[in-house]
């Protein structure tokens, strides 16, 4: 886990060349060092001013979805530090490509597709890795190619661990990350039911 710290929830921090966060929340330090923030969609668990603003520093680009900008407007980052995404595309900043999936649940209403909002596959220094933000097993979700993938596995809001467990198991990432249990939903159980589940050679990797 050298560059990858899980914060908490579904809060991502990478270190790979750059230093990217996805969805800050719940920061205890203020170390200003982000060069990229991603932002998969607006429930405040993934959009966080007071988070945001700990990890930001004055030149951090931002890659958010169109609902957030009033509020990094609101923030004072400078229009052309803020990529607007949509879902189903690709994208290159600098020393980083990356693409959009769409991240929404199919049998519950908390993240309807029609709001557009995302996951991401960022690729870097030869790596792809694959944050699916808030959302059930979908199609789209099943045909991403990547090395690490992030899954949420609590339920409620979006997929379940026998759910995530699945899509671990047909997208065959090198790594697996399970995120999103253990703060606001999801518990110690959905994690060893994610871990029994998932198969046989796939590494799991549990920030502790």
């Amino acid at each position: 886990m050298e560059k990858i710290k899980i914060n908490c929830h579904s809060s991502i921090k990478i270190q790979d060349g750059v230093i990217i966060y996805i969805d800050p929340f719940k920061i205890k330090e203020i170390p200003h060092d982000a060069d990229y923030i991603f932002i998969t969609h607006s429930h405040y668990d993934h959009f966080s001013t007071e988070d945001i603003l700990k990890v930001a520093k004055i030149d951090t680009h931002f890659i958010a979805v169109p609902e957030t900008k009033s509020s990094l407007d609101l923030m004072g980052v400078p229009q052309g530090q803020v990529t607007l995404v949509e879902p189903n595309k690709e994208y290159r900043l600098k020393e980083i490509n990356f693409k959009t999936v769409p991240a929404y649940n199919i049998n519950k209403k908390f993240h309807p597709k029609e709001n557009k909002w995302v996951g991401y596959i960022i690729e870097l220094n030869n790596t792809k890795y694959y944050i699916a933000g808030d959302t059930d097993n979908t199609e789209e979700a099943q045909n991403v190619k990547s090395d690490i993938a992030f899954l949420p596995i609590g339920g409620t809001y979006t997929m379940n661990a026998q759910e995530a467990a699945d899509l671990a198991n047909r997208i065959n990432a090198k790594t697996v990350i399970p995120i999103h249990y253990g703060e606001i939903v999801g518990t110690k159980q959905d994690l060893e039911e994610f871990l029994k589940l998932t198969k046989k050679g796939t590494k799991v990797l549990i920030d502790n």
